[in-house]
Formats: structure tokens, sequence, C-alpha cells
């Protein structure tokens, strides 16, 4: 453990020591990380501590946004997907541009999956 993790583990025990942690909202309870399945594992605890700080990123913001248009896409048909399709290419462009990309990782994996989806509805012949 590195000196930094060795004083703020301390810090914490003399805190909860003197009783700074009694009757939290939510004490003693599990967290509720499931919540947020849509943020990657590594960084739910940190956008939850901004979420409950009335914080909430835009990244996340756009990865729920993309989660609800891919399960509308899902359960849509036909010529009614053309324009969920279309936000979901925008939104996962944005986002990778976000992260200082430029918009080609997650395009073409959305790109994949299309291609994907259209084969595997295509009947073996």
């Amino acid at each position: 453990m590195q000196i930094l993790d060795m004083l703020a583990e301390q810090r914490i025990l003399e805190a909860i020591g003197r009783g700074e942690f009694d009757g939290l909202p939510g004490s003693g309870r599990p967290l509720d990380l499931d919540e947020d399945m849509t943020v990657p594992e590594e960084l739910r605890v940190a956008y939850r501590i901004l979420k409950n700080a009335g914080f909430l990123p835009r990244e996340v913001e756009m990865r729920r946004e993309i989660h609800d248009v891919r399960e509308l896409i899902r359960a849509t048909a036909g010529e009614a997907r053309g324009a969920p399709e279309r936000r979901l290419q925008y939104l996962l462009m944005c986002l990778e541009m976000q992260r200082g990309g430029e918009g080609l990782p997650v395009a073409a994996e959305a790109y994949l999956a299309q291609v994907r989806d259209r084969m595997s509805a295509v009947p073996a012949g």
C-alpha cells in the first residue's frame, strides 16, 4: 500500500472511531451500484459520488441515452428503426469525440453490430 493510501485509511479509521460517520443516510446498507450499469465498472463509485453531490457528467448522461436508444431499436421493427439508429450513431460519435477520439472506434463498433444484426436476419441457404 502506498503512503497516501495508508494515511487516508488511518484518517478514515480515526474518523470512524470518533463517530463522524454515524447516522449518515444509508448507513449500514450496501451501495446499489447496479443502477449505473451503463457506466464502466471502474468509474461507478466516482460517478455515484458526483451524482450524490448534484453533478452528473455529460458522459454518463450520454451513456444512459445510448442505452435507452439501443433498447428502443431492439423493440422497434422495420423502417421505424431509422431515426433511432441515426440518433445512436450520432451519440456514439459524440461520446468518442468527447473522449478525445475522432469518432471512429465506437462508430466502427456500432457499424459492426449493425452488420451482425443484418447477417443474423438473413436466412441460411
